[in-house]
């Protein structure tokens, strides 16, 4: 699931390709990619008909579209497979197109949702006075945020008595790292995956974050992580992060530090993957 680097790309190409482009018209060619609408696949259109979409935002790993006119808002779950592309309207449609939206001006591109695994979808919500649809008021700042207080992160993490991982992942402490990030900054970090937030100091916090944004700034730099076909910016390109990893999938591998072999452990339905040198597990209370 594309994480914040992945989701600002994206987030970026369509600042660029849609921001401030009254709607024409709005296709749902599968009802799946609505169902967080409830009203429907022909209000979700009806709805969208006529306004102007304003600046795209985000926070974490979720996407929004404002409409200008209203108190309303786009909500993009890209789930596994979700894409949204920019296309000329003479393109061809993707074998798995679900939505189109084409604008009112004279540009020939339209903005379309193609989604593989039909996880995703677009939904419209009220917005916040803050902003965001009403459905993720609860998600928490995310690190690239300018307005992310980090001692208020720190004091979250002493009362919440979990494990360092689990925080990071956890979108009502701290929004869009997901497994890949959690990874590389706790390998550049030097910690274990299962260290206890209660033994972390501030110091020992605020360098963490350090390392958080350090990755994610990296990843934003070359366009994020792809690892196949299924997450692109909105004009079909792969990002090339996963060529800088350090510790995401690189079993067996060297470690860059100290030439350790890397190890993969099962964790929460997933993996997560550090060096058994460089990070050491946390004791085993008695």
């Amino acid at each position: 699931m594309p994480e914040l680097p992945e989701v600002e790309v994206v987030r970026r190409g369509l600042e660029r390709w849609v921001a401030h482009r009254t709607v024409a018209e709005a296709e749902v060619l599968h009802p799946r990619a609505v169902r967080r609408h409830l009203a429907g696949a022909d209000d979700f259109a009806h709805r969208l008909r006529g306004h102007r979409i304003g600046t795209p935002s985000r926070r974490g790993k979720y996407l929004w579209l404002p409409l200008e006119d209203t108190d309303q808002s786009i909500l993009a779950h890209l789930g596994m497979s979700g894409q949204l592309l920019v296309q000329p309207h003479e393109a061809p449609d993707e074998k798995h197109l679900r939505i189109r939206v084409r604008f009112a001006d004279d540009l020939q591109t339209e903005l379309r949702f193609v989604d593989q695994r039909t996880f995703g979808g677009l939904s419209l919500h009220d917005t916040t006075p803050d902003g965001l649809p009403d459905v993720i008021a609860h998600i928490a700042r995310d690190p690239l945020d300018p307005l992310f207080d980090d001692e208020a992160f720190h004091q979250a993490l002493r009362r919440k008595r979990t494990t360092i991982k689990r925080a990071l992942l956890d979108q009502s402490l701290i929004s869009g790292v997901g497994n890949i990030y959690a990874d590389e900054a706790l390998w550049r970090a030097r910690l274990h995956y299962e260290r206890p937030t209660a033994t972390f100091t501030r110091p020992r916090t605020f360098q963490l974050l350090g390392h958080v944004r350090d990755v994610m700034n990296a990843a934003l730099s070359v366009g994020g992580t792809s690892f196949d076909s299924l997450y692109v910016n909105v004009n079909g390109e792969s990002g090339y992060f996963d060529r800088s990893l350090d510790a995401y999938g690189r079993t067996g591998l060297p470690c860059r530090r100290c030439a350790t072999p890397m190890r993969r452990r099962p964790w929460m339905n997933r993996s997560s993957y550090y060096c058994p040198k460089c990070q050491r597990a946390p004791r085993v209370m008695p």
